[in-house]
């Protein structure tokens, strides 16, 4: 049975997983340190605990402490610090409506070519910073059943709590890998037989629908702001859209932000 340990100072050296959890550069700097991150709500806890993520430790509000038993019942050894809503807010530095968090040991990510061995459609990230638009576009892969997601060197962190928030959990759904070397890091998927299609704002571009897909395709997102870079833009294969209306164009809306225009693609995507 867990053994439930009460706290009452945010300040406790014991809660140190869960320090300033919006505070980024700390927390990028705790968790690469501590090779860590942070579960936030039940049922996200579930997800990564059900992935194999080794636990830390628990930190939540003393009514989670019931829902969550089964859970804490089967990890005996993992401390649960328990304290109330104030106490949990001066760690985090926020108020934590989920109620609970959990903090988890990251595992060692996969090889880019070890993820493509398992898959025929691929969601290639290209330098997106927002943690945000990454956790929503991990949901979009997971739900529309695009079987990984490769990520740039530069590309922000899956299991950042925002992240995984915003994703639902869906970082652990699907695998994922980071390249090691932006450069020539396409011509591992090209090497593995993928057609690499690149998602362009550019109406003179092939309309996603009508692109060939053949029988491993990846395909290419850029950036929040200026899209994919010339250099990957030109490895393409080809060039592909999201055609817009002429009322749109008309009216100035020439493109989607990063992840509308994702989950139309996905969609797209997994057509044949």
């Amino acid at each position: 049975m867990a053994q439930l340990v009460h706290v009452t100072d945010p300040a406790d050296p014991r809660l140190a997983d869960f320090v300033r959890l919006r505070d980024v550069n700390l927390r990028k700097s705790l968790e690469a340190e501590h090779g860590l991150f942070i579960a936030e709500g039940e049922k996200v806890i579930r997800r990564a605990v059900g992935t194999g993520f080794p636990v830390r430790a628990f930190l939540m509000a003393h009514r989670w402490a019931e829902p969550l038993a089964d859970l804490l019942d089967a990890l005996p050894d993992v401390p649960v610090y328990v304290a109330d809503d104030a106490t949990v807010e001066g760690v985090a530095g926020f108020q934590v409506h989920r109620g609970a968090l959990a903090s988890l040991e990251r595992l060692p990510l996969p090889a880019v070519d070890e993820v493509l061995t398992r898959t025929r459609r691929v969601l290639v990230l290209e330098d997106l910073v927002d943690h945000g638009n990454v956790g929503a576009l991990f949901r979009c892969a997971a739900a529309l059943g695009v079987g990984a997601v490769v990520l740039s060197p530069r590309c922000a962190d899956p299991l950042y709590r925002r992240s995984i928030k915003v994703s639902m959990g869906a970082v652990f759904a699907i695998p994922y890998a980071r390249m090691s070397n932006w450069h020539d890091g396409l011509g591992t998927l090209r090497s593995a037989g993928f057609r690499l299609l690149a998602l362009t704002p550019d109406q003179a571009a092939v309309p996603l629908d009508k692109a060939p897909m053949g029988e491993r395709v990846a395909l290419m997102l850029g950036s929040e702001g200026d899209g994919l870079s010339s250099r990957w833009l030109d490895a393409a294969d080809e060039a592909v859209c999201i055609p817009m209306s002429p009322e749109a164009m008309a009216g100035g809306v020439d493109s989607l932000n990063v992840v509308a225009a994702g989950a139309i693609a996905c969609h797209g995507l997994m057509r044949s």
